[in-house]
C-alpha cells in the first residue's frame, strides 16, 4: 500500500551554521537579554534546498535547511522547540552541533537547541545543512510540516512557512524537455468528429449520420423500475436548460427519451439508440439503465455545461455495451489528511459519469478515524483530530503537515452519521457501492489512543470493568517494534477479546448506517496490512493464550487466528471478509530464506484480496493468489497508484517510491497479462527482457477470480482538494477505459512490431478524446475538476524549437522575453525560430496552465 512511501525516506543527519557572521557585542547582549517569548509568534522563515546529489560518493543527498528570523525580536539559544514531519532518522552530523533532533513518533520530530546555540538577532539566518540517504527526486522526501513551540507556552504552536527551491544541477534524471517530446511523438491529432463520442470506450458503436436537437420539450418516458434513473436524466437536463423538463414545455412532435426495460442485456450492460426521431435508451437492470445514460451524457458537446443551453444536437448512434469487469473501483484515503463530505459526493458524481461503481473508503489508518460510532465518541473526538501534543489523549499528534493547529481541516474532522448515511443513499442513486475500511490489527493508531482515552476516563469514574471493554492493548505489554510508518504503537492486541468487542460494535454499528440508507453492504475491508516484526512478543495477554490454545505455537499463528475469528464474524453477518494481501498470505520458510504464500485456508471463505505488490520478487503475486482461489482486485503499484508523481521531475508532487504513475500507466495496463505490459521499473529503469521469466501466469481458474480493477489516491501529501482532484485526474480515466473497455487487440497481439502499431492508434484516440472532449467537460461538470494539465515537450531541431503536447486540443503557449507563458502569450503553431530561453506551458480552454518547460535555443 501506498503507507510502505515513508519507509524509503532515508536518513536525515544535521548540522547548523550561522550565516549571517557574528553580531557586534552590542547586538550580542540584546540578543541574549530578549524574551523567549518572541512575542508569542514564530517570525520565522525556511527554505529547503537539496545542495548536492550523491554527496560525498554515497546514495545520499545534501541539502539546506535555512531559518530567517523575519521578526523585529531575536530568536534566543534556549526556550523553544521545533518540531516538523519527515524521516524518524535524523542525526546530528557533528555530536557537539547547535542543535539536536530526536525522533517522536511515527514521522513527527522535534528540534532543540544545544547548549552550544547562540541566539540569532532580528534579520540574520541559520542554515542547517541535511544529509540523507537516497535521492530527494522531489520535495516528497523534504522535511515539512514545521512549527514552533515555546516553553513558556508549551501547549501551543505556531505553523512555520516553508519555501522549497529547486535543485540547480539534474543530478538524479529528471525528464527533460526533449524526454516528453520524444514519448509525444507517437501521437496522431485526430479530428474531433472522428472520435468514439461514448467514453469509456463501449463494446460496439455505429455513427447512423443522423443527428438529434434535444430541447427543453424533450420529453422523458421510463418503465417504473427506471424511475430513480429517470430523475438522474431529469436533473442533468435541467442542469443543461436552466429549467424543469415539465408537461407543460413539451411539444407533441418534440423527440423524446425513452428508458426502456430489455431482458438479456445483463447487470451492467445497456443499449443506446440516437435518432432523428428520438432516443431509446434499453436495459435490463437499474445499473444498466444508469450506465446508458452516462455514455448519452458523454455524446453531448462537452462544453455543454459552460453556459445554458436552449438546443443541444448529437450524434445519432447505436451503441450495445457491457462492462469488462464488475469491480471498477477508486480507493479514497480520508483517513492520512481528510476530505470533507461535499468532496466525497464530488468524486462520487465523477465516479458515476466514468462508470466506476467501487468506492473502497479508507476511513482509519494511524493518524485518523473518520467516522461516528455511537456509543464509542472517542473515536472521533480523539482519534479524529490532531494537533500540537505529546501525549494524544485529547487528540492525536500532528502528522503529514496537518501542523499544530488541532482545527486544521486536513488533519481533523470526520463524518457524522448523517453525513456517512447522506454519502451512502448518494453513492446508492448512482449504482456505486461503498466498502468500508477498518483498518486492522495494524494501521490502528487512531482506534488505539481513542480507546485508550476512554478507559482513562471511566477509570477515573471508577468504571473498570466497562474502561475495559473496548481496550485494543494489553497495558502491559512490553514489545518493542516499528512500523512502516515508523509508529511503535499501532497494532490492535489480536489475543484479548476486547478487540474483537470493538470490532463487532464498529461493524454492527456500520451495518446499521448502511440499513438506515437503505444501501448494499456485502463485506467489510479489513485491512490486514504492515504488522512489524516484534509485535505481541511481549504481550501478557499473548503468553496467557498461547498457553490455552495449543494452535498457536509462535507469534504468526496470532495472525491466522485473527483473520479466522474476523471471517467467522463478518460470516455471521452474511458478509465476505475483504483485505489486503496479506491478509491470504502464509510464511514459509525453505533453505533459511522467508517467503509467502497464499493461505490455502481462506482460500476456500470467498475472501477478497487488494493486491497492490507487483514489485521485484512479488511481479505476479496477484496471479499466484488468483490461481490458489482468492478474489483478486489488481490494484498494482507500478500503474495504478494515483498518488504517485506523474513524471521524474522536481515539481511534480506526488511520492514515488514505486514509480512514476503518468496517464499512460493505467492505460496501458493489461490485467490479465500485467507482466507483459511491465516497461520499467520503480526508479523509471527500463526492465530487462525475460526479467520475469519463470513467473507465475494466470490460470484458467485464476483468470475466474480476477474480479476487476482498483486505483488508490493515498493521502500523505494530499493537503486540499485541488491537490487530490491534481492527482486524480485525469489518470483516473485511465482506470476508467481500462475496467469498462473490452481488452484491446493491442493487449493480445502477439506479433509485438503489430501489437506496438495497435496500441500506438488506441493511445492516439484516448489521448484525442481526453484532450478534446473528456477534460474539457471536466471544466464545468459538478462546478469543475482541476486535473493536472500536461507539460510540453520540447526539443531543438535545425536551430527551431519544436513542441508537442500528451492531449491533442490543449494550447501550447511561449513567450522569448524571459517571462512566464500566460493565456495571452503567442500560441504555438510551429517551429519557433526566435533565439534564446524559450518557455512553453500548455493551456485548457479555461486558460489555466500547466508548469512552464524551458528550452535554450541559441
Amino acid at each position: 500500500m501506498a503507507k510502505y512511501w515513508i519507509g524509503f525516506l532515508g536518513c536525515f543527519f544535521s548540522v547548523w551554521t550561522v550565516s549571517c557572521g557574528q553580531p557586534s557585542p552590542q547586538k550580542q547582549e540584546k540578543v541574549e537579554t530578549a524574551s523567549a517569548s518572541l512575542n508569542a509568534k514564530a517570525n520565522l522563515q525556511l527554505t529547503f534546498q537539496v545542495l548536492e546529489e550523491k554527496y560525498l560518493g554515497k546514495t545520499q543527498s545534501l541539502s539546506s535547511l535555512t531559518f530567517k528570523n523575519t521578526g523585529n525580536a531575536p530568536l534566543p539559544a534556549t526556550g523553544w522547540t521545533i518540531y516538523f514531519n519527515g524521516s524518524p532518522s535524523f542525526k546530528a552530523k557533528d555530536n557537539n552541533g547547535l542543535v539536536k533532533v530526536e525522533a517522536i513518533n511515527g514521522d513527527l520530530l522535534r528540534l532543540v537547541p544545544t547548549e552550544n546555540f547562540k541566539a540569532v538577532a532580528a534579520g540574520d539566518s541559520i542554515s542547517i545543512e541535511l544529509v540523507s540517504a537516497g535521492q530527494i527526486i522531489n520535495d516528497s522526501r523534504a522535511p515539512y510540516g514545521f512549527y514552533l513551540v515555546w516553553d513558556q507556552e508549551p501547549a501551543k504552536g505556531y505553523s512555520l512557512s516553508t519555501h522549497y527551491v529547486k535543485p540547480t544541477k539534474n543530478a538524479v534524471g529528471w525528464i527533460e524537455a526533449q524526454d516528453i517530446y520524444r514519448q509525444n511523438q507517437v501521437i496522431q491529432d485526430i479530428p474531433e468528429d472522428k472520435l468514439t463520442k461514448v467514453f469509456p470506450t463501449p463494446a460496439q458503436y455505429t455513427k447512423t449520420g443522423s443527428s438529434l436537437t434535444l430541447t427543453p420539450a424533450t420529453k422523458i418516458t421510463s418503465e417504473k423500475e427506471f424511475a430513480n434513473e429517470q430523475q438522474h436524466l431529469e436533473a442533468y437536463l435541467q442542469m443543461v436548460f436552466g429549467k424543469p423538463n415539465t408537461t407543460q414545455t413539451r411539444e407533441a412532435s418534440a423527440p423524446s427519451i425513452q428508458l426502456k426495460k430489455k431482458a438479456g442485456l445483463g447487470a451492467e450492460g445497456y443499449e443506446l439508440q440516437v435518432a432523428s426521431s428520438g432516443i431509446v435508451i434499453s436495459a435490463t437492470s437499474p445499473a444498466g439503465m444508469f450506465y446508458g445514460i452516462q455514455s448519452l451524457k458523454t455524446l453531448m458537446p462537452p462544453l455543454l455545461l459552460a453556459k445554458k443551453q436552449t438546443s443541444v444536437t448529437i450524434d445519432g448512434v447505436q451503441v450495445k455495451d457491457a462492462p469488462r469487469f464488475p469491480h471498477r473501483a477508486f480507493m479514497m484515503d480520508v483517513a492520512r489528511n481528510f476530505q470533507q463530505k461535499e468532496q466525497v459526493l464530488k468524486v462520487l458524481d465523477l465516479m458515476a459519469l466514468y462508470k466506476l461503481n467501487v468506492l473502497h473508503f479508507h476511513l482509519n489508518d494511524d493518524e485518523g478515524w473518520r467516522l461516528e460510532i455511537a456509543g464509542l465518541p472517542e473515536l472521533t473526538q480523539v482519534g479524529g483530530r490532531r494537533g500540537h501534543t505529546l501525549d494524544n489523549l485529547e487528540f492525536l499528534q500532528a502528522a503529514y503537515a496537518s501542523g499544530p493547529d488541532v482545527n486544521n481541516t486536513t488533519g481533523s474532522g470526520h463524518y457524522t452519521k448523517a453525513d456517512f448515511i447522506e454519502i451512502l443513499k448518494y453513492a446508492k442513486a448512482r449504482h456505486i457501492k461503498v466498502i468500508p475500511e477498518i483498518e486492522t490489527p495494524g494501521h490502528a493508531r487512531a482506534a488505539i489512543k481513542a480507546m485508550d482515552a476512554r478507559y482513562y476516563r471511566l477509570l477515573k469514574e471508577g468504571k473498570k470493568t466497562e474502561a475495559e471493554q473496548y481496550l485494543l492493548r494489553d497495558l502491559n505489554d512490553k514489545s518493542v517494534y516499528r512500523s512502516v510508518q515508523y509508529w511503535n504503537d499501532n497494532v490492535m492486541d489480536v489475543s484479548m477479546p476486547s478487540t474483537y468487542r470493538f470490532l463487532e460494535k464498529v461493524t454492527d454499528e456500520v451495518l446499521a448506517m448502511y440499513k438506515e440508507a437503505g444501501a448494499p453492504i456485502q463485506t467489510i475491508h479489513f485491512g490486514g496490512d504492515e504488522v512489524p516484526k516484534g509485535v505481541w512478543e511481549k504481550s501478557p495477554s499473548v503468553q496467557a493464550l498461547m498457553k490455552k490454545d495449543a494452535s498457536i505455537k509462535e507469534i504468526d499463528d496470532l495472525w491466522y487466528y485473527f483473520f479466522n475469528k474476523l471471517n467467522a464474524m463478518v460470516k455471521a453477518r452474511k458478509l465476505y471478509l475483504s483485505g489486503w494481501e496479506e491478509v491470504g498470505l502464509r510464511k514459509v520458510r525453505e533453505n533459511g530464506k522467508l517467503s509467502y504464500v497464499a493461505n490455502p485456508v481462506l482460500a476456500k471463505e470467498n475472501v477478497h484480496v487488494d493486491v497492490w505488490n507487483n514489485i521485484g520478487a512479488n511481479s505476479d503475486l496477484a496471479y499466484r493468489m488468483a490461481n490458489a482461489g482468492y478474489k483478486v482486485v489488481l490494484t498494482n503499484v507500478t500503474n495504478l497508484y494515483l498518488d504517485l508523481a506523474y513524471q521524474k521531475a522536481y515539481e511534480e508532487p506526488g511520492l514515488y517510491w514505486g514509480g512514476f504513475v503518468d496517464l499512460d500507466k493505467p492505460f496501458y495496463f493489461i490485467p490479465l497479462n500485467y507482466m507483459k505490459n511491465m516497461k520499467v521499473d520503480e526508479s523509471n529503469n527500463p526492465i530487462k527482457p525475460g526479467a520475469f521469466a519463470g513467473k507465475e501466469q494466470l490460470t484458467a481458474k485464476g483468470k475466474a477470480n480476477i474480479v476487476g480493477l482498483q486505483a488508490p489516491l493515498w493521502s500523505e501529501r494530499i493537503l486540499s482538494p485541488e491537490r487530490q482532484e491534481y492527482m486524480l485526474l485525469p489518470k483516473l480515466l485511465g482506470l476508467a477505459e481500462r475496467a469498462w473497455a473490452p481488452d484491446p487487440t493491442w493487449a493480445t497481439e502477439s506479433n509485438s512490431a503489430k501489437s506496438e502499431a495497435l496500441y500506438t492508434t488506441a493511445w492516439s484516440q484516448f489521448v484525442n478524446t481526453l484532450g478534446k472532449r473528456e477534460l474539457p467537460r471536466l471544466n464545468y461538470f459538478h462546478n469543475g475538476f482541476q486535473y493536472r494539465i500536461p507539460t510540453a515537450g520540447a526539443v531543438v531541431e535545425n536551430g527551431k524549437v519544436v513542441a508537442n503536447v500528451q492531449l491533442p486540443g490543449m494550447v501550447i503557449r511561449y513567450t522569448v522575453d524571459g517571462s512566464e507563458p500566460t493565456a495571452q502569450s503567442k500560441v504555438y503553431l510551429g517551429p519557433i525560430t526566435e533565439k534564446g530561453t524559450v518557455k512553453l506551458r500548455v493551456f485548457d480552454v479555461t486558460g489555466r496552465g500547466s508548469r512552464v518547460i524551458a528550452v535554450d535555443n541559441r
